[in-house]
């Protein structure tokens, strides 16, 4: 008999009460190609009472004023109307973003990602399993959206081979993978999404100087953040979670549920691997250590072509041009290694077939992108970026709001918009449109400022009720603690919560306040 659907009963705690308060706010927002329409038509109607009143803005290190310019007018109308195509298919997160998940789509439909994880999880002692499962979980976002349902029931199977208790598992491997998903040891596609609408919104500021934004430019600042945040999130599984949940007396135990759809297939929930899947991920290593040894051939060599002209590679270069082939061409072979040894990749035919799933899986994607690229070009046609940039410059300035004071808030605004608008590409082409260019009058750049998001963007999505992964781990859970409810997720997850946010936030006051690089040719200040 399953009670994955059993609702407790009794009046709700105060944890139910805020979660339902926040569902009811979230489920008043429209879908989000809904609220973008509502914004680009918002955006033209306040652009076109800007332009009838003749509103101007001048931009630092610019001699010409930018004059507001409305969309419904004849000049908007004939903008709209013949850039309509351009806007979408020049939206610059399609062209790095799609190649990429190509060759994801090999390195995770052939099984590879996957076996990684297993093998990661299933050679780890028990002492250890807490560290690897907070790790891995937060690294897991390179599978994007399966992650929340590959990584929590792997962990608590993992743990429970250990003696450890499989609900501190369960509920660890969600924590890590949705409060660290931002971030990663490796260059995903979440890093070209970001940084494609990173360099869109900087056309608010024609003319402007600021170091180019690609997959890379948060590199060195995402790697020590995955590095700190896993073992952050070790440490509260072992030392806070597990021994809560002990204490609690919750049963080791899932209760007999044969109609449970929110798991992934066998193969992903066994988690020693057969002999095949071992020699193929070896034989992975291999190829990714040999393309890494022709890479270096290719470049290091003083009179190499993917130098720039100073000989150098930073800040500019042919290499870092490079980043999205050299992202796809480790995935591609990694992955086609992997699964022609284990037998998921046999042919040509099958590649593609995993490369179309993969773009299967991001139409959503690119339906949301068609009124995205309307709603940023507007944006900066009309001149309204501009405007909000420049104003919203000189307001923080005469105020004194320009060090990391000015960061925090913007964090902490992104945390709580996360509540409610979970689609991290949407909350950032709404806040990039508005912060990236003002933070850039103020000296920041871009890059620091997509970095800045990263931590409000995850933090607090592992405790709002809009996430609908919430609803897959409160059916996990309830396998276990057949009475759980939103407010048991909450007290659960907030212990992963205020750490994450403060510990991820005192990593970017560290570059800040040191003036670190936070990826190849990408600082802190502009200039």
């Amino acid at each position: 008999m399953s009670t994955a659907t059993t609702q407790p009963s009794g009046p709700k705690g105060l944890g139910d009460r805020l979660l339902t308060g926040v569902e009811r706010l979230g489920n008043k927002l429209p879908e989000p190609f809904m609220l973008f329409l509502a914004l680009f038509l918002i955006t033209g109607l306040i652009s076109t009472g800007m332009a009838l009143a003749d509103i101007s803005v001048t931009v630092p290190g610019t001699d010409e004023p930018t004059v507001i310019k409305g969309l419904f007018t004849g000049e908007g109308m004939t903008w709209l109307t013949s850039s309509l195509g351009e806007n979408y298919v020049g939206f610059p997160p399609l062209k790095t973003v799609l190649t990429i998940l190509l060759a994801i789509g090999i390195a995770e439909h052939s099984g590879m990602l996957a076996a990684a994880v297993r093998k990661l999880f299933g050679s780890s002692p028990a002492w250890l399993l807490p560290y690897v499962v907070g790790v891995v979980g937060v690294v897991s976002s390179i599978m994007a959206d399966s992650a929340f349902v590959v990584i929590p029931p792997l962990a608590a199977l993992v743990f429970k081979a250990a003696g450890r208790h499989p609900v501190a598992g369960l509920l660890g491997g969600f924590a890590a993978a949705g409060a660290g998903y931002s971030t990663n040891l490796f260059p995903t596609s979440l890093d070209a999404l970001f940084a494609g609408i990173t360099t869109s919104v900087m056309g608010a500021l024609p003319g402007y100087e600021f170091e180019a934004v690609n997959p890379v430019s948060n590199w060195w600042f995402n790697i020590a953040s995955s590095i700190v945040l896993g073992l952050v999130a070790g440490f509260i599984i072992d030392r806070i979670l597990e021994p809560r949940i002990n204490r609690e007396g919750i049963s080791r135990d899932e209760l007999a549920d044969d109609t449970a759809t929110d798991r992934p297939d066998a193969e992903e929930m066994r988690a020693e691997l057969t002999p095949k899947e071992n020699k193929g991920l070896l034989v992975a290593v291999l190829a990714a250590l040999a393309l890494t040894a022709v890479l270096l051939i290719a470049v290091l060599p003083s009179g190499s072509p993917w130098r720039n002209e100073e000989g150098g590679f930073l800040p500019k270069s042919p290499l870092l041009d490079s980043i999205v082939f050299i992202v796809f061409i480790y995935f591609v072979i990694v992955g086609a290694i992997y699964g022609w040894v284990v037998g998921t990749l046999r042919n040509t035919n099958d590649a593609v077939a995993m490369m179309t799933n993969a773009l299967t899986d991001m139409l959503p994607f690119l339906v949301l992108a068609f009124i995205l690229g309307q709603f940023i070009a507007l944006f900066n046609w009309s001149g309204i970026g501009s405007w909000i940039a420049v104003t919203g410059a000189a307001g923080l300035e005469s105020v004194g709001l320009t060090g990391f004071p000015a960061i925090i808030g913007f964090m902490l605004l992104a945390s709580f918009l996360n509540l409610f608008i979970i689609s991290g590409s949407s909350m950032w082409a709404i806040m990039a449109a508005v912060f990236v260019p003002m933070f850039a009058l103020i000296g920041y750049e871009p890059a620091f400022t997509q970095a800045a998001f990263r931590v409000g963007d995850s933090a607090t999505q592992v405790i709002t009720p809009m996430n609908p992964y919430m609803i897959v781990l409160l059916g996990m859970l309830r396998r276990y603690q057949p009475e759980a409810g939103f407010g048991t997720l909450m007290a659960r997850m907030l212990p992963f919560v205020v750490p994450f946010w403060i510990v991820w936030a005192a990593i970017l006051a560290i570059f800040f306040y040191m003036d670190l690089p936070l990826g190849p040719g990408n600082g802190i200040f502009i200039g």
